[in-house]
C-alpha cells in the first residue's frame, strides 16, 4: 500500500456519483408507488426508511431516503450526508423542530428526533459499527463529529 492511499483511507466516490444515486433511488420509490427503495433492517444490513421532516425555512414537508437501525423501539441514524463535510439538510430541519414521520417497510411511524450523546452514542455507534466498514475512516473525513440520531415513537398527532 502506498503512503498516499494509507492517509487517504477508504475509497469513496465523488460527491456527483454519491448525489446521483440519492436521486435515482428517490426516483425509484416514487415510481413504484413506495413499492422499492426501502428495506427492513436484518442481522447483516442496515435498513432503509423514507424520513419526512418540516423544512426550517420553508415549513413545508422535506423527505430524504435513509439508512437506519433499530435500537428497542427507537431506530437511529448517522447525520453524515455521504461523508461530506457539511451538516445533512434533514438534520438541520429536524434540530429546527424535532417531530418528523418516518416510513418503514410495513408502516409508518410518527417519531420525535434527539441526538444521542454520550454512553448512548458511544453505544449505538458502535451498534452501527457492525452494518459499515471503515465507520470511523469515514467519520474522520467530516470537520466535525457525525450525530448519532435517535428517533423515537411518539403520539400520532
Amino acid at each position: 500500500m502506498s503512503q498516499k492511499s494509507a492517509t487517504r483511507g477508504p475509497f469513496l466516490p465523488p460527491r456527483w456519483v454519491i448525489r446521483t444515486a440519492w436521486a435515482v433511488h428517490r426516483a425509484i420509490y416514487k415510481v413504484s408507488g413506495g413499492r422499492s427503495g426501502l428495506r427492513r433492517q436484518d442481522p447483516t444490513q442496515w435498513g432503509m426508511m423514507r424520513l419526512t421532516a418540516r423544512g426550517r425555512r420553508s415549513g413545508r414537508p422535506r423527505s430524504v431516503i435513509l439508512a437506519y437501525v433499530e435500537d428497542g423501539p427507537n431506530l437511529f441514524t448517522l447525520a453524515m450526508n455521504g461523508w461530506g463535510e457539511a451538516e445533512p439538510a434533514w438534520w438541520l430541519n429536524l434540530q429546527a423542530d424535532p417531530d418528523a414521520e418516518v416510513v418503514l417497510p410495513g408502516g409508518t411511524r410518527q417519531v420525535r428526533a434527539r441526538a444521542a450523546e454520550g454512553a448512548e452514542r458511544e453505544r449505538l455507534w458502535q451498534k452501527y459499527r457492525g452494518f459499515q466498514d471503515h465507520l470511523d475512516e469515514y467519520a474522520a473525513r467530516r470537520p466535525t463529529p457525525t450525530a448519532v440520531v435517535v428517533l423515537e415513537p411518539r403520539a400520532a398527532a
